[in-house]
C-alpha cells in the first residue's frame, strides 16, 4: 500500500521545513510514504527548499495556476506514481500532520474513499468572528447542495483512495475544497470527516484576501457545480415559478374580462404572456441542459475508465 503526501505550494520557503518535519514516515496498513511537492510558480526558492530537504518528488508549475490547478496537477501526478492513497495538505503547515493516520482509517478500513479533516473552527483564535461565520455558512451550503454531512467544507486537509481520485475533476481555478465535495456527493463517492488539529498560523492566508471576494467566487463556484450536476432542478424551479406567475395574472385578465373589465387590463394580458413563455424557455432549457449533464456523466465515466487502464498498469 502507497500513500503519497502531496503539498501544493506558492511561494513557502520560510514555511516548507516545518511542514515536511512534521510529517509521518511510518503508519500502519501502508508500506510506503512518498512526498510530493508541487511548485505552483514560486519565485521565493520553494522547489530547492523542496529537494535540499529530501522530498522524493517535486512538480513545478511554469506559472501560477493556482491552487485549484496546483492540486489537480498534484493528484494526477500522484496517480501516475502509483499511490494507492493520496493525502493533501497545505504548505504553511497549518495542519497537524501526525493527524493524516486519522484521516487514513476510514479508507483502510473501507468506511470511505475520501476523508475531509474537520478543524473546530469555532477553538481557532485567530480566525475572525467574521470567518468563523463564512465557514460554518459555506459548509452549511455545501452539505445542502452535496448532499453530504461534512462539517468543514473548506478544510485542505483530506485523503482520498485510489478510486476516488480517479474520478475527481477539478473545473474551478480557484479552489478545489469545495468543488471537490460537491462533485463526490453527486458522483456516490463514499465520504467522511474526522477531527483533525491545527497549529499555530505562520502567515496570513492568501486564500481569503476579502470576505465578499470570497463569498462571491464560492458562491459562483457552488452554483456552477450544482449547475453541471442538477441543471434541470435549478431551471424547472425557476422556469416553474414564472410559469405559475404568468398563469395566475393570465387567470386574473380573464376573470376581469368576463366581467366586462378586460379593456383596462391589457398590460397584465402582455405581462402574463411575457411570463409563460419565459418559464416555458427555462423548462426546455433545463431539459436541454439534464441532457447535456447526462452525456457529461457518460463521459465522465469513460474517462475514468480510461485513466484506470492507462495509470493502473504503471502500478504493478
Amino acid at each position: 500500500m502507497k500513500l503519497i503526501i502531496q503539498i501544493p505550494c506558492h511561494n513557502e520557503a520560510q514555511t516548507l521545513p516545518e511542514t515536511l518535519a512534521a510529517l509521518p514516515r511510518e503508519l500502519r496498513g501502508v508500506d510506503l510514504i512518498e512526498v510530493l511537492v508541487v511548485d505552483d510558480g514560486s519565485t521565493d526558492g520553494t522547489m530547492e527548499v523542496a529537494r535540499k530537504l529530501g522530498v522524493d518528488h517535486v512538480v513545478r508549475l511554469s506559472s501560477r495556476g493556482g491552487l485549484a490547478q496546483a492540486f489537480s496537477t498534484g493528484l494526477n501526478e500522484s496517480l501516475r506514481l502509483g499511490a494507492d492513497l493520496i493525502v493533501n495538505t497545505d504548505g504553511d503547515n497549518q495542519y497537524y500532520g501526525p493527524d493524516i493516520e486519522k484521516l487514513l482509517d476510514p479508507i483502510l478500513k473501507g468506511r470511505a474513499q475520501m476523508v475531509v479533516g474537520a478543524r473546530s473552527i469555532q477553538d481557532i483564535e485567530h480566525f475572525s468572528r467574521s470567518k468563523k461565520l463564512l465557514q460554518r455558512l459555506g459548509s452549511w451550503a455545501v452539505r445542502r447542495i452535496s448532499g453530504t454531512e461534512v462539517p468543514d467544507a473548506t478544510s485542505g486537509f483530506r485523503a482520498f483512495s485510489r478510486e476516488a481520485a480517479l474520478r475527481i475533476n477539478v473545473f474551478s481555478s480557484y479552489t478545489y475544497t469545495l468543488e471537490t465535495i460537491i462533485q463526490a456527493g453527486r458522483c456516490n463517492i463514499s465520504i467522511e470527516s474526522v477531527p483533525i488539529r491545527t497549529n499555530r498560523p505562520l502567515r496570513e492566508s492568501r486564500l481569503i484576501k476579502s470576505i465578499p471576494s470570497y463569498l462571491r467566487v464560492s458562491a459562483w463556484t457552488m452554483l456552477r457545480i450544482f449547475l453541471l450536476y442538477k441543471p434541470l432542478r435549478l431551471f424547472g424551479l425557476l422556469g416553474g415559478v414564472l410559469f405559475a406567475a404568468g398563469f395566475l395574472i393570465g387567470l386574473r385578465f380573464v376573470f376581469f374580462y368576463f366581467l366586462g373589465e378586460g379593456e383596462g387590463k391589457i398590460q397584465s394580458l402582455i405581462l402574463a404572456a411575457v411570463l409563460l413563455i419565459m418559464g416555458f424557455q427555462l423548462g426546455i432549457l433545463g431539459l436541454v441542459a439534464d441532457l447535456i449533464s447526462t452525456n457529461r456523466r457518460i463521459l465522465e465515466e469513460i474517462q475514468y475508465r480510461q485513466r484506470k487502464q492507462e495509470l493502473d498498469p504503471l502500478k504493478s
